[in-house]
């Protein structure tokens, strides 16, 4: 293992105010967003979607690294160029998803387990070929009665671990991702109870597993109000259980915690990424890997139509600068507006 390289690769991930696209949804929920916009899921809608995002002019000011599917690393671009090599030339880093979705846990029909491990050591090599410098993988636990149990938490913590620790020895800096979702009527509180419990249990394996905390980044859920609450938490109040949640059970090891946006709006999640960067200094960077959060306004706007492309990025755009701008605790509610703007004139 070469520690000193995943080390590097950790670090330029989370470096100068920039953060991650997470463009890797699977065939099925991507075809799901389409649909949405009224856009048929073929191989050439989302060669062209996925495409549209990483080559949108000037994004490496504030994009370090886009994680891909296993469709799209291996896709070539209109011009003919690989989709990572395209990254690879303009400084951003491709990564690239690598568990295969959650499935019911045996036994525990409400509970996920993430499927992936089988063979993954071979896929891992496949892709550092590919040009991949990053993976993914990713973990779900619903908050309920009773949930999640020890078990679903337990097993996950594992097979993260797991994961981890092939993705180090194949050279590549691994995601751990551990998302408590936000569905339900669950108060704040108990958010932060669940995702202190997950994280403590993830951190466990990883060293048990012996996986180099400064060659990983942490990719976790914000402590959000399950959707249903009644009483929804203000930005603050966001900013100040998230921090205090992590500082309990994130080692200071970590280079970075680069947060999902949990189908928060895209402001919604900007707004809380800047309220915690202007708490101050964490014992590690702040930065973001969202998906929808920086992608659907640009979806919205492409809708398939090859017309639309530059506006579609430049709302991109828009939003990275945004998401750049919470890095250093500096966003507002202003900012949308400005910069929306200056990227018109």
């Amino acid at each position: 293992m070469n520690t000193q390289k995943l080390e590097s690769v950790a670090n330029t991930l989370v470096r100068d105010g920039k953060g991650i696209l997470a463009a890797d949804e699977s065939t099925g929920t991507i075809a799901k967003r389409f649909e949405q916009v009224g856009v048929a899921s073929t191989a050439e809608t989302r060669r062209a979607y996925r495409e549209l995002l990483c080559t949108a002019p000037g994004i490496e000011a504030w994009i370090s690294g886009v994680i891909l599917f296993d469709e799209t690393i291996q896709q070539l671009t209109r011009a003919g160029d690989p989709v990572p090599a395209v990254l690879t030339k303009r400084g951003i880093l491709p990564g690239i998803k690598v568990d295969q979705g959650a499935l019911p846990l045996s036994g525990l029909p409400d509970e996920k387990l993430t499927a992936g491990l089988d063979g993954l050591p071979e896929r891992l090599e496949r892709y550092r070929d590919l040009l991949a410098q990053f993976t993914k993988w990713r973990a779900v636990f619903s908050i309920g009665d009773g949930l999640p149990s020890t078990t679903c938490i337990q097993a996950n913590a594992e097979r993260l671990a797991c994961y981890a620790s092939f993705s180090q020895a194949t050279g590549l800096v691994p995601i751990v991702e551990p998302e408590v979702l936000m569905d339900g009527d669950h108060d704040l509180a108990r958010c932060e109870e669940v995702t202190g419990a997950v994280l403590a249990a993830v951190f466990t394996r990883l060293r048990d597993y012996r996986v180099h905390l400064e060659g990983m980044l942490l990719k976790p859920n914000m402590i959000l109000p399950g959707r249903q609450c009644p009483h929804q938490a203000t930005v603050g109040e966001v900013a100040s259980a998230t921090l205090r949640c992590l500082r309990r059970v994130v080692p200071a090891a970590v280079p970075g915690v680069v947060f999902l946006s949990g189908a928060q709006t895209p402001e919604a999640a900007t707004a809380h990424l800047s309220a915690m960067n202007a708490m101050g200094q964490q014992p590690w960077q702040v930065s973001f890997s969202f998906a929808r959060a920086l992608q659907d306004p640009a979806l919205a706007a492409w809708r398939g139509d090859n017309a639309n492309v530059a506006e579609a990025q430049r709302i991109f755009a828009h939003r990275a600068a945004c998401n750049t701008a919470a890095r250093r605790g500096g966003y507002t509610e202003s900012m949308e507006r400005s910069m929306a703007d200056r990227w018109a004139a």
